[in-house]
């Protein structure tokens, strides 16, 4: 990802919905360093920014609701929510919640693909999104796991207007000449496991040392540090409360 600002289409956020704010501050600030500022406004209900430097890169929220699994959702920018929103119902997605303004910040839309991946679509105001992209502890790559790639083909560029860069292993996403992420088919076993969804890789210096870090604070490993042929190095973790991420140093 070769962004230095969000780019409308293109990824500009990541949020982690968790059972426990303040340990999953703790996780991520032993992984990469993140500083945490928590909104004392109660309207905003317990979100909390995180900061490397003075830099946004993430943000911490409550679950929503008890049943909710603790989940990193990704954030792609738009320029207008409201009509996002009816895009994503006639490209035969979901809006789960209504276009809704954060203060003077901005304006958001919760959706899913017709698969059922659950994404958000983020109108800039006061606040862009995140402040650094590719470096270590940003938001690096953000992949679709997903058991129809050919309904994602269909849904995402409609939606947001991406490029499609095909090769015969690998289906990456591009907005303005720069890909962004990529998209994965679900085998049955982890689609009987885990459900369609986005999966955020933040960029670590090496990812061995990193995966040692995250194992030591309670970390739990899905795939072991590889190769990927002419790419980065990625592992997948989960942290403590059950979150699923990816690391990748390129």
């Amino acid at each position: 990802m070769e962004f230095t600002k969000p780019a409308p289409g293109g990824p500009c956020w990541v949020e982690l919905s968790t059972s426990d704010v303040q340990a999953a501050q703790a996780f991520y600030a032993a992984l990469f360093g993140w500083r945490s500022e928590t909104d004392p406004r109660p309207e905003a209900g317990g979100c909390t920014m995180a900061r490397i430097g003075e830099d946004a890169v993430a943000a911490f929220s409550p679950l929503y609701r008890p049943e909710q699994q603790p989940a990193w959702t990704v954030s792609f920018a738009t320029e207008d929510a409201d009509a996002s929103a009816d895009t994503v119902r006639s490209a035969g997605g979901t809006v789960l919640m209504e276009p809704m303004d954060v203060f003077d910040l901005g304006r958001f839309v919760v959706a899913t693909d017709p698969a059922g991946a659950v994404f958000s679509l983020w109108q800039a105001r006061a606040f862009s999104g995140a402040e650094r992209f590719d470096d270590p502890g940003t938001l690096g790559w953000a992949e679709l796991r997903t058991p129809d790639p050919k309904g994602a083909l269909a849904f995402y560029p409609s939606v947001l207007g991406w490029k499609v860069n095909a090769s015969e292993h690998f289906t990456h996403w591009g907005v303005d000449g720069t890909d962004f992420g990529g998209m994965k088919e679900q085998d049955d076993k982890e689609r009987a496991e885990t459900p369609p969804h986005w999966l955020p890789y933040f960029t670590v210096a090496d990812a061995e040392v990193a995966v040692a870090i995250a194992l030591t604070a309670g970390g739990t490993p899905l795939s072991p540090p590889r190769q990927i042929p002419g790419g980065p190095r990625v592992a997948m973790l989960r942290d403590p409360q059950g979150a699923g991420f990816g690391i990748r140093t390129p």
